[in-house]
């Protein structure tokens, strides 16, 4: 288990640059298995759960080639199909979330995709009834082994366009959709459809191999079935949520950050959110530039003078992976807020490290807590914790830059999954940050 020694307390300057979306290129790599010819992929991140999933695939006979930092080609011309009976697929699969989206290409292709009860954050539930009901919608059937833990879908048939409105608008469940119905017989109509950007970029994509795709980035998609994808060049985006992190650190450093190319018009409500905590955030061409807060920031209210409440909602509203960074924010602020997180009744669980170190918290239940800011009177205290998932790790990171004193976060694998090269990157705008094996 990987550890980080951080010496907090100091201020931060420079520039730094977000890596690709991890979310979005778990999407994009499993849209590889969709085609026989070539795909090139740039700006993938190098982070745990993508390199798994790239390893996933190159178990399954996908053949791939490095061009450079973040730059692959995939092709997937003579498939392993086999792989997925294995006792290594049930290994690899089962150790990332993001190894459900394989399901939907395989079953578009080639009329059948196993997956096992795949791994994750330990968030709360995390159901995937949209997934398989979309699937069952096109005409597959569904069988799930309990004792093994493992998931079938096959459709030997074919897949049959169907219009369905999907109970919730899941982002991997929408896209894991998506790819089985580009190749199926008709017209597939999906309402509350997820439009987040990842998914923009995924069908974009998919139109560029050929795919007839209408309504992207609103939730009603309509998809015309072709018989054949071929391939294409597709750029990930930078990753909102690593954005959003920056801002976190920034302020929360009183430190002064240029966050560099971050594709201001995918970014929806994240700077509206962070400014309603007193957040400085100036638009410099494609750049975010943060001042420093030496004099601290204070949360806004409501017009009627509430207290401000900030939650998470389906794009275009808030995105849920950045509230535990807007809570570790408040802890400093002037004013108070209250954070309610919708989606998942567990996220909020790491409060308790923010607690004894120093933060006034009151954890109401498992979706909401009132944070009473400090405006920077009394600092947070350096503490030893561990990391529950990736979220909650980057925020101790943020308080733990923010604290006085050295601080110890264990388990920094979590960190890793979605943060790329973290200590170099944030090394080279001033952070005091060693990872000890």
């Amino acid at each position: 288990m990987g550890t980080f020694q951080i010496e907090g307390g100091h201020q931060l300057q420079g520039k730094i640059q977000p890596q690709g979306a991890k979310n979005e290129a778990l999407q994009i790599l499993c849209a590889v298995l969709l085609t026989s010819e070539e795909v090139r992929i740039n700006n993938i991140p190098d982070i745990i759960d993508v390199n798994k999933l790239i390893g996933l695939l190159e178990n399954l006979g996908v053949k791939i080639q490095k061009l450079g930092k973040g730059s692959y080609i995939f092709k997937s011309d003579a498939l392993n199909l086999d792989y997925l009976q294995s006792e290594q697929f049930k290994k690899d699969g089962s150790g990332l979330r993001g190894s459900i989206m394989i399901v939907g290409p395989l079953l578009s292709r080639f009329g059948k995709g196993y997956i096992p009860k795949p791994g994750g954050d330990k968030i709360g539930r995390r159901r995937l009834d949209t997934h398989f009901e979309g699937f069952i919608n096109l005409g597959a059937s569904f069988r799930y082994n309990k004792e093994e833990r493992f998931y079938g879908v096959e459709a030997p048939n074919g897949l049959k366009g169907k219009y369905m409105l999907l109970e919730e608008a899941s982002v991997t469940g929408t896209a894991n959709i998506v790819m089985a119905a580009v190749m199926a017989e008709g017209t597939t109509t999906i309402y509350n459809a997820a439009c987040e950007p990842y998914l923009q970029q995924l069908c974009k994509m998919l139109n560029s191999m050929g795919a007839k795709i209408g309504g992207v980035g609103s939730n009603l998609l309509v998809i015309e079935g072709v018989t054949e994808l071929g391939g294409c060049e597709h750029t990930i985006l930078p990753d909102m949520i690593e954005i959003g992190s920056w801002i976190g650190l920034a302020a929360m450093t009183k430190s002064e950050i240029t966050i560099t190319n971050v594709r201001w018009e995918m970014l929806g409500l994240i700077p509206t959110t962070f400014k309603k905590l007193g957040i400085t955030i100036e638009r410099r061409g494609d750049d975010i530039f943060i001042p420093a807060h030496n004099d601290g920031y204070e949360v806004q209210s409501f017009i009627d003078g509430s207290i401000m409440n900030i939650s998470d909602a389906p794009w275009p509203g808030f995105t849920p992976d950045l509230l535990s960074i807007i809570l570790v924010v408040a802890t400093q602020a002037r004013g108070s807020v209250l954070i309610h997180q919708k989606m998942f009744e567990s996220r909020l669980f790491f409060v308790d490290k923010l607690i004894d170190m120093g933060a006034k918290i009151i954890l109401c239940d498992p979706h909401r807590a009132t944070v009473i800011g400090h405006d920077f009177h009394s600092s947070l205290k350096a503490t030893t914790m561990t990391s529950p998932d990736i979220r909650a790790g980057i925020s101790l990171l943020i308080a733990a830059l923010s604290a006085k004193g050295t601080s110890t976060i264990h388990n920094i694998e979590q960190i890793d999954r979605g943060y790329e090269d973290i200590e170099a990157r944030l090394k080279s705008i001033g952070a005091k940050i060693e990872r000890i094996a």
